[in-house]
């Protein structure tokens, strides 16, 4: 059991992760739905905002936390439900949270397996990692290169500082949020729109959500024009 102990958190996130998959917990987390339920959610919001906020946080960390591919919906459902800004706020807040779990339960399990089995190349590597962890990882997280959940094993495998880690999310992962959130808000616009023309692009928050999306998908090709530039 003193051997298992260090796995634990990490096991039980597998297992509720299965468990998710199992029971297609993401079904439920559709636009569709959304829809259908926009009234009463919006009337809840209103009511009860506080308790709405803290559904809603709880929710994503959740998703974020088991890697559940659901993040992305949910950071687009924060652009619809709360607007710009309290959207990309608690999706921000509600991202770095779960990934924080995730984090420390793969960093628990892989700290006893890199002391015992890893050879020197991992070690050096780590060792360089953690000289300029914060940098390392704050690029990482602006330029989506790799995944939201890649990014938090390897920094897990790698013992990065829990506040090197933490941070770096925080506000590594604005930029990309806030696009996406505006992605939210620009179809809860249309959605209120009573008649959808070609015209409706033109509506400058759909425009920004365009826009977004466009440099968000440019940057990891920017990235590497600029590292194959420095290699020369």
């Amino acid at each position: 059991m003193k051997r298992l102990k260090p796995y634990l958190p990490i096991i039980i996130i597998i297992a509720l992760s299965i468990s998710a998959w199992l029971l297609d917990v993401q079904h439920y987390l559709n636009f569709e739905k959304l829809k259908a339920h926009q009234h009463m959610l919006e009337i809840q919001i209103e009511e009860h905002r506080a308790l709405s906020i803290l559904a809603y946080s709880g929710i994503y960390i959740v998703v974020v936390g088991l890697s559940l591919p659901a993040a992305s919906l949910m950071t687009i459902i924060g652009g619809f439900l709360w607007g710009q800004w309290l959207g990309t706020m608690l999706v921000v807040i509600s991202a770095t949270f779960g990934g924080s779990i995730l984090f420390l339960s793969a960093r628990m399990a892989s700290k006893e397996l890199i002391a015992q089995k890893a050879g020197v190349w991992v070690k050096k590597m780590q060792h360089g990692f953690q000289e300029n962890a914060f940098y390392y990882l704050l690029t990482l997280r602006l330029i989506p290169l790799f995944s939201f959940f890649a990014i938090n094993l390897v920094a897990a495998f790698l013992q990065i500082p829990f506040r090197t880690f933490f941070l770096g999310t925080l506000i590594g992962i604005v930029p990309g949020s806030f696009v996406y959130v505006s992605i939210g808000v620009a179809l809860h616009d249309v959605i209120q729109k009573p008649d959808i023309t070609p015209n409706l692009i033109l509506d400058p928050k759909i425009l920004i959500a365009l826009t977004g999306l466009g440099i968000l998908a440019l940057l990891p090709v920017i990235y590497k024009r600029f590292i194959q530039h420095r290699s020369r």
